[in-house]
């Protein structure tokens, strides 16, 4: 079967959105992007980086607070002075956050108009109800990743490994939107291998390194790995044991499939907020 490489979809989306970022400049709008960080998890520093090359390409502002993974009342502050600024047209929190502090929690501190990668229980309970907000970057990655590769999902039915509230939950509600039958796995699944095989659509978004073997999937079947797990010799491994599952299936690997996506969805999100800010303060 064949590799589902995201980094083709990720350039097309990144021209696009770098057109709206030159679009803005003409009116004197700088698209900019904060993200807060409170620990040194690699992953988190790899997705900095990747956000970083991106927003360089596509002239979107990048700035990042860097704060003690103990500094809970700092995160809070950092939030609420950004959905301040002006300046500011999208905010990230990224996790592991301080103990006793949740992305939830945290995220009720981004004003929703910079909420871009969807994360506080405000955007979520929107996108629960078919309302106008920034969907996860991820999820809205998957979706992209799907519809580029012309995947029919009216009627398929879609399978999803993890039911965090950055990926499985919102991507459960993007997909029932378009018409897929949906079914949402987690640590307390009995008999796992018997749930996925029933996919049409696998989505693994577990957080654990190669748990989807060929057991896992049927033939024919189309699997997105969202993994980012960094291994022992700091390479990023999948949820998904890619060599075993690519005899049978199209499969996402990891890195360069949803990865890339998801930084330039993310990136499109910002440019939005700050066309939608532009609207707002000029009247339009």
């Amino acid at each position: 079967m064949s590799l589902l490489d995201g980094r083709p979809l990720a350039a097309a989306i990144g021209e696009q959105t770098a057109e709206e970022v030159s679009r803005l400049a003409g009116l004197g709008v700088q698209p900019s992007l904060a993200a807060v960080v409170a620990s040194a998890d690699p992953a988190s520093a790899w997705y900095l980086r990747s956000l970083a090359r991106a927003g360089d390409k596509t002239g979107i502002a990048m700035r990042e607070l860097a704060l003690s993974e103990r500094d809970a009342e700092g995160v809070i502050g950092a939030l609420d002075e950004l959905s301040a600024d002006a300046s500011v047209h999208g905010i990230i929190c990224l996790t592991p956050l301080p103990d006793g502090l949740s992305l939830a929690s945290a995220a009720e501190h981004i004003a929703p108009g910079k909420d871009v990668d969807g994360a506080s229980p405000l955007g979520l309970g929107r996108l629960a109800a078919g309302l106008p907000a920034f969907a996860p970057a991820t999820p809205l990655a998957v979706l992209e990743l799907l519809h580029a590769a012309q995947v029919e999902l009216r009627g398929a039915e879609a399978v999803i490994v993890g039911r965090s509230t950055v990926v499985g939950k919102p991507l459960a509600l993007l997909l029932l939107a378009e018409h897929a039958t949906v079914t949402v796995c987690h640590s307390a699944t009995r008999e796992l291998a018997l749930v996925t095989r029933r996919a049409d659509v696998l989505v693994a978004a577990a957080g654990s390194p190669h748990l989807i073997g060929a057991a896992h999937v049927k033939e024919g079947a189309v699997v997105i790995d969202v993994g980012t797990n960094v291994s022992a010799d700091g390479a990023l491994v999948g949820d998904v044991d890619t060599d075993a599952v690519a005899a049978l299936a199209a499969v996402s690997p990891v890195p360069g499939g949803v990865g890339p996506v998801t930084t330039a969805v993310l990136l499109r999100n910002v440019a939005r907020a700050a066309a939608d800010a532009n609207r707002g303060s000029s009247g339009g």
